[in-house]
């Protein structure tokens, strides 16, 4: 850690497309957990934030404080994606049709976090075939045995490891953590990233489909998870991740057929790039979001 931490506040006045619960429960981070008084603490790359919402009719002031690595502002601007224009992104979309016009007003104040790559990479391995609060029981366990501590408001947090301090771990460790079948990908995954085979730092100036085919040729990444860890790790927006609840709303809204495990990706796919072309991944995110929540 740097020797720049420190606690620090910052204010988001009148910000519109910002919902704490849209943006943490939509399924593209596993940090971020909902306190008792509707705040979210989380652990980013950079440090712990907690965030709280003052909501005013579409806009609302958003709370922001931390022990942060850097200055907070610069890091709540890239790390919450505050410089895209989410209003016109959602303007866009909602022409496509009535589905999406609807699903963008559901989860109206989401945005695609940047969130640290390497993580990404990790996190989407171990979210194969898993729900979400065994994915985050899991990155908690590893960042707390392997990651580094910061104290924020008297409770201990545990940064995501570097490569370097989960290359510590064996696979007989990590499947005590339990990670299933995901442990020797996970340590497989980490030793191929820390001997330089695949160069994370370079994936970022690379198009999409050259990324696509490095990322698969890590143990654990399969299509869907290449693509989470593009849209969550690399903002690339065109990708379409489809898992379950994706392939059902796809199959429900627009293909109709009677058995959605019939459904092929493939022509999901095109169905997603034809409509909604390089906005895939955050038509994604609300038809997904929407989705999920609606059938709770």
């Amino acid at each position: 850690m740097g020797s720049n931490i420190k606690e620090q506040e910052l204010i988001l006045k009148n910000i519109e497309s910002f919902k704490l619960e849209h943006i943490f429960e939509c399924g593209q981070c596993f940090r971020w957990n909902k306190q008792s008084d509707g705040s979210y603490i989380g652990v980013i790359h950079e440090g712990v934030l907690q965030l709280r919402s003052e909501n005013k009719g579409n806009s609302s002031n958003i709370i922001i404080k931390g022990k942060c690595d850097g200055n907070i502002k610069e890091v709540a601007e890239n790390y919450f994606d505050l410089k895209t224009d989410y209003k016109k992104i959602k303007e866009e979309l909602s022409k496509i049709d009535e589905y999406v016009k609807n699903s963008i007003e559901f989860g109206n104040g989401i945005r695609i976090l940047n969130q640290d790559l390497w993580e990404m990479v990790i996190s989407f391995i171990i979210s194969a075939n898993n729900n979400i609060p065994r994915i985050k029981g899991i990155i908690e366990r590893l960042s707390r045995a392997y990651g580094e501590e910061i104290t924020f408001d008297g409770k201990n947090y545990y940064k995501f490891p570097t490569p370097q301090q989960l290359s510590k771990a064996t696979v007989k460790d990590l499947r005590e953590l339990g990670l299933g079948f995901r442990d020797q990908r996970v340590h497989d995954t980490t030793h191929i990233i820390l001997n330089g085979q695949l160069n994370l730092d370079e994936l970022s100036k690379k198009d999409t489909q050259a990324v696509r085919e490095e990322l698969l040729t890590l143990p654990g990444v399969g299509p869907k998870v290449a693509d989470c860890i593009m849209l969550f790790g690399l903002h690339r927006f065109e990708v379409f991740p489809i898992d379950v609840w994706v392939r059902r709303v796809m199959n429900e809204l627009y293909l109709k057929k009677e058995d959605e495990n019939k459904v092929d990706k493939k022509e999901i796919e095109e169905l997603a790039k034809q409509k909604y072309r390089e906005l895939a991944g955050l038509a994604q995110q609300y038809l997904f979001y929407w989705k999920r929540e609606m059938s709770n």
